[in-house]
């Protein structure tokens, strides 16, 4: 049976602590997460008294493709971490739940709809798939009820957040004005007929003079009865459209005209469009009374996350955690404090295994390589982000904004309240321009075929001699081989660097019949005549032309920029304290004090070649690791013997604070 199907069921609470982005950046064993009576295996620790098996533990890591690639080394420090304050905190916020009665009736209304989901109406397939997940239909049941309890505790809580304030949906709507802002419009017309040459006619009538709107009457195919107006007729004008309303490559011409004018025939779906753009509309800020809706409904959701968020703290704020399989111990030292706040290395490694950028980096090298790479390079980069996010409510309470919701959503209200002010100049816009001008290039194509003969000189006859008739048969008679290369664009590859430069370089072509001969080009040994049809040369849109669509992308640059400065220039005024590399000097010398020991052969016998006479673990400061200090005094690495209560490892059975899972 599919086990995936039969525990679907089992991602409610996943799915409603990811939507307010506190869930587990990774998926650990599902069938297990709340049904802690059938763990009948070896006590691992027990939080606040409940336990967890090795066994659980076990599964939750072998269940994800990241953290069951490796168990030894840093990185399987790492994982073993995540692991362990993953599954801390999904037990809390199961027992946190135990208050909320969910009926028997409720409970099997839920299992009814995931056997109806899943075609397992039979009984027998019903207990197939429960055994082939480890289940039993009562354990099953437990568990459904379990987390039924957890979500109406969620939507208790979501409930019990505080309305937003109108100062809150005013700072909102300032600091976020490219969200409540209206699409471009134009108003216009257009012609659309099925006949290429019919519509390049009728462009040409419409450059002269013609008046379009008589012109789309007795031509257009489409909204003839209004004079091809793009919108409804009001009050003698069209209505303004969005870009939406006309195809993809027709509405890119359209908008691309912001001072109004004529469009090109451009073909799309089988016809051909022109449309003349009589007014540009650029986009607009809604007024703040016809935004409040909106605005508060996002308030809404960020004050419930935030409730969450400080719920899930009180819970890990207060758990005892007590270890008694000495393999699953785990070290979580706090790895900076900022405005009071202590941020657990656990919450360092989740911000790790969840990056693209990580699992990418696990599938081109070994573990031991990345780990270097990843304590050099992203461990301080998610250290830092985790130090801004935790410093953010500190920082809005200072300047007394009426920032809300989770720390993340304060961190980002607080960038965009230092880039408030942040404008594009025309130099920024043509900076950008200049720097990207291939973006806004067409290249040249045409359409191609090539006559290929051995001797030069019956290149040379033949391209001085062809007037203009059937290019295959005239070079077929002349002795060539001839290669229908058909459409080419400048850059595809299609053609050879010298064909390629004698089609669309500076070299001028021969015109000849519907199109144009090159130049006798030479290729290997032989010699070759190119007949191009169709030929477009590489156009360059104006600036003017791109403006619109690149002003966005430039402000928002501007503006992230200016408030990344302006939020670390306010966290720097914390004065936050960073102890990862004194944390990862610590890891290194713990997990290399706990490799197995090399075999010391006897005295006189030759060592094993290619063995050091001193193993190096990759991380370790022996193997100065990116990122790693190349040597440690005992103070600095925090040894265990001796090492603040934050960085120890508690001695088995010892009851320590839980330390909390990234949110």
């Amino acid at each position: 049976m599919n086990r995936k199907k039969v525990t679907n069921a089992m991602l409610i609470v996943l799915a409603l602590l990811l939507v307010v982005g506190m869930a587990y950046q990774f998926t650990p064993n599902i069938a297990g997460l709340f049904d802690r009576s059938a763990a009948n295996g070896t006590p691992a620790l027990t939080i606040n008294g409940q336990t967890i098996t090795a066994e659980e533990l076990d599964q939750a890591r072998r269940a994800n493709p990241v953290l069951s690639s490796t168990d030894t080394g840093v990185l399987g420090d790492d994982f073993k971490t995540v692991v362990v304050a993953t599954q801390v905190q999904q037990a809390l916020v199961a027992a946190a739940a135990q208050d909320i009665k969910v009926s028997r009736g409720d409970v099997n209304a839920e299992v009814t709809k995931v056997r109806e989901a899943n075609n397992f109406q039979d009984n027998k397939a019903w207990t197939d798939a429960l055994q082939g997940a480890g289940l039993t239909d009562a354990g099953y049941r437990e568990s459904v009820g379990e987390q039924l309890a957890v979500q109406r505790k969620v939507e208790e809580l979501k409930k019990a957040a505080p309305a937003p304030t109108d100062a809150e949906a005013k700072l909102y709507y300032d600091l976020n004005p490219e969200a409540f802002q209206s699409d471009a419009r134009i108003q216009g017309r257009q012609i659309v007929v099925a006949d290429k040459a019919k519509a390049e006619a009728l462009l040409t009538q419409a450059k002269g003079g013609a008046d379009f709107a008589a012109l789309a009457t007795a031509n257009s195919t489409e909204f003839k009865d209004r004079g091809g107006a793009l919108g409804p007729i009001e009050s003698g004008v069209p209505r303004p459209v969005a870009q939406v309303a006309l195809p993809a490559e027709v509405g890119a011409a359209a908008f691309a005209l912001t001072d109004g004018g004529l469009t090109d025939v451009v073909a799309s779906g089988g016809k051909f469009y022109i449309v003349q753009v009589e007014k540009f509309l650029p986009p607009a800020p809604k007024p703040f009374e016809e935004a409040k809706t909106d605005i508060m409904a996002a308030l809404k959701t960020q004050k419930e996350n935030a409730a969450l968020e400080s719920w899930l703290d009180g819970l890990q704020k207060d758990a005892k955690v007590e270890y008694s399989d000495p393999n699953w111990k785990t070290e979580n030292p706090v790895v900076a404090t900022v405005a009071g706040r202590d941020i657990p290395y656990s919450d360092v490694v989740e911000g790790v295994v969840s990056n693209q950028q990580f699992s990418s980096l696990l599938q081109q090298v070994p573990p031991e390589q990345a780990a270097g790479l990843v304590n050099g390079i992203l461990k301080p980069q998610v250290t830092q982000g985790l130090i801004q996010t935790y410093a953010a409510p500190a920082i809005a309470e200072k300047l007394k904004l009426a920032l809300t919701g989770t720390r993340q959503d304060i961190a980002q209200g607080l960038a965009a309240y230092g880039a408030r002010d942040v404008k594009v100049s025309d130099a920024d816009l043509q900076a950008y321009y200049d720097e990207n001008k291939a973006q806004f290039q067409t290249p040249a194509s045409a359409s191609v075929s090539e006559a290929s003969f051995r001797d030069r000189n019956q290149a040379l006859a033949f391209r001085a001699d062809w007037k203009g008739e059937d290019f295959t048969g005239a070079a077929g008679k002349a002795g060539a081989t001839v290669s229908e290369r058909g459409s080419v664009t400048a850059g595809d590859s299609k053609l050879s660097p010298e064909l390629e430069a004698a089609v669309f370089g500076a070299t001028a072509l021969k015109d000849a019949g519907e199109g144009s001969l090159s130049d006798v080009v030479k290729v290997g040994e032989r010699f070759s005549v190119l007949y191009a049809t169709d030929l477009k040369q590489a156009v360059t849109q104006p600036l003017s032309a791109v403006r619109a669509q690149i002003e966005p992308q430039v402000l928002a640059a501007k503006k992230g920029e200016a408030g990344q400065a302006f939020v670390t220039k306010e966290v720097e005024a914390l004065k936050p304290t960073d102890n990862l590399e004194k944390v990862l000097a610590a890891q290194a010398k713990r997990v290399a004090a706990a490799e197995p020991a090399p075999t010391t052969p006897a005295p006189g016998a030759p060592a094993t070649p290619g063995t050091p006479a001193t193993p190096t673990t990759p991380g370790t400061p022996d193997s100065a690791a990116p990122g790693t200090p190349d040597s440690a005094a005992p103070a600095e690495a925090a040894p265990t013997d001796t090492a603040p209560t934050d960085s120890a490892t508690p001695p088995a059975s010892e009851t320590t604070p839980a330390t909390p899972a990234s949110p």
